[in-house]
């Protein structure tokens, strides 16, 4: 068993109790007693079998459709769900929650994708405001691992799934700045997560810049664009999203050759 299991902590205010002015519309993840009876050890997705049977129901959704677009789809939903209450936790309540790949849990939905998190215990206290160091265990035990296995069974590039992550780091950021409980000091050192090319341990961030806000010419509106495209438009019944760094480029051209993995 592992540490995080072993050490349950509580805190006022508690992490559900977070959820209210722009998050008043998310659900909150569940925290520590026994998880639900369908919730499922995320670490078994270290398993390249479990995740492939995970993935192939979504795939169902998509007959015949490219895997590395559907294995793209299914991590937004999986980064979505984590993304949200790590950083409600990190820059609301400075706490760092246990969210490596081991210590939680995960409720999927009828098509394969995480709709819920299971949590042993409400996180432990943060002392530092180094970007790499609050987000270590997010990056190093659950994002790393999850998104080599991702790239390892369907063939899309690793940065695709990185690209995915930060994108959501990235919207949820705005989200919780608005937030009356947040934390300056948190919020710049998530900031600076995204905007750091090396990482603390010397490696070279694969976070780094994954959006641009960009004023098109001639227009007053601020778009915001994804540094690379998340693949979604390889499948004929969704196309692109509002995000989309392909979106004046030729997605027909793009969908025949199949091979177009980054932004034009």
């Amino acid at each position: 068993m592992s540490l995080a299991l072993r050490q349950p902590q509580t805190f006022e205010p508690s992490l559900a109790a977070c959820y209210t002015g722009p998050l008043a519309n998310f659900t909150p993840p569940l925290i520590g007693s026994m998880p639900p009876l369908e919730a499922l050890n995320a670490a078994r997705w270290l398993d390249a079998h479990w995740l492939k049977e995970d993935i192939a129901l979504m795939a169902e959704q998509y007959p015949g459709g490219d895997l590395r677009a559907v294995a793209s789809i299914w991590s937004k939903w999986h980064f979505s769900a984590l993304a949200l209450p790590t950083l409600v936790a990190n820059l609301l309540l400075n706490r760092k929650l246990p969210v490596g790949l081991n210590d939680l849990q995960v409720v999927l939905n009828d098509k394969g994708c995480t709709s819920r998190l299971w949590l042993p215990h409400e996180g432990t206290p943060l002392t530092t405001h180094s970007p790499y160091e609050r987000f270590a265990t997010l990056i190093e035990q659950h994002w790393t691992p999850l998104i080599e296995q991702l790239a390892a069974i369907s063939g899309a590039a690793t940065r695709v799934f990185w690209s995915n992550a930060g994108s959501y780091i990235d919207h949820f950021i705005n989200v919780l700045a608005e937030h009356p409980l947040v934390n300056e000091g948190a919020l710049e050192a998530a900031k600076a997560l995204l905007e750091t090319r090396t990482l603390a341990n010397g490696k070279r961030n694969p976070l780094f810049q994954p959006v641009r806000y960009v004023q098109p010419k001639g227009s007053e509106e601020v778009k915001r664009v994804r540094k690379l495209c998340c693949l979604r438009y390889l499948l004929d019944e969704l196309g692109t999203c509002g995000t989309c760094p392909l979106e004046a480029c030729n997605i027909e051209a793009s969908k025949h050759a199949r091979t177009n993995q980054a932004a034009c």
